[in-house]
């Protein structure tokens, strides 16, 4: 399937790149969410004709994560969970547990920028848990998580 993107996908490509995508990534990820258009005659004018209005909306959404990147940096917050003398937590703190509390600590931040590659946080200590603002923008903030006492 071939598509046209309206802005930069990760590991895909940037803007107005024409691409060949699995059908089934295309069909139900990029056209619904906005990131892509099928490349047919009428969208490929369309896109032309609309260039400048997607450079300017990618370098308006790269700047603001570029400004939240800046409010981040050196941040870190405490999470208390229930755990054992040992250390180990009855449950998890998951990448939810952490955008909430980065966001009640007065920095916004979604559920799907938190990137746990290695699963929740089991134990309690200091972690460094990556951050992806954009396809461009990534950092990495300190997550403390103690026991309640």
């Amino acid at each position: 399937m071939q598509l046209v993107l309206l802005q930069k996908v990760k590991n895909l490509g940037g803007l107005g790149d024409k691409v060949n995508v699995k059908p089934g990534y295309g069909r139900n990820y990029l056209v619904p969410t906005g990131r892509a258009v099928p490349a047919t005659e009428a969208n490929l004018a369309e896109f032309e004709k609309r260039r400048a209005e997607y450079e300017a909306k990618a370098n308006q959404i790269h700047s603001a994560a570029q400004t939240r990147l800046a409010a981040l940096e050196g941040a870190s917050i405490t999470i208390k969970a229930n755990a054992s003398p040992e250390g180990k937590l009855f449950g998890s703190v998951g990448p939810r547990d952490i955008a909430e509390a980065f966001s009640a600590a007065g920095h916004p931040l979604e559920k799907s920028e938190v990137v746990m590659g290695e699963g929740p946080l089991r134990h309690t200590g200091e972690f460094d848990i990556p951050v992806h603002l954009h396809a461009d923008v990534h950092t990495s903030v300190k997550v403390i998580v103690t026991t309640e006492d």
